[in-house]
């Protein structure tokens, strides 16, 4: 089923590790990503990213990221 509560989900994962540079997206070791989750929504993936995000302020090395997995399921999606 495509609904939830009568909304369209749209898959987003949100993830995020220690990267080896400041310059690009290149993670320190890919065994400890941090999969923190799919969120059926934009604004729930919104909020867990940036839950995670203030935890790891100190960090500067570290970067969580939204991917929009509708995106990659249906190219035709562009929501």
């Amino acid at each position: 089923m495509t609904e939830t509560d009568g909304k369209k989900q749209l898959l987003h994962l949100v993830f995020g590790g220690e990267l080896s540079s400041l310059s690009e997206v290149q993670f320190r070791d890919l065994n400890s990503l941090d999969i923190v989750g799919i969120f059926p929504d934009y604004a729930s993936a919104l909020a867990a990213w940036k839950s995670k995000a203030q935890q790891t302020v100190d960090n500067a090395h570290m970067r969580y990221f939204i991917v929009h997995m509708h995106r990659l399921l249906n190219p035709a999606d562009t929501q």
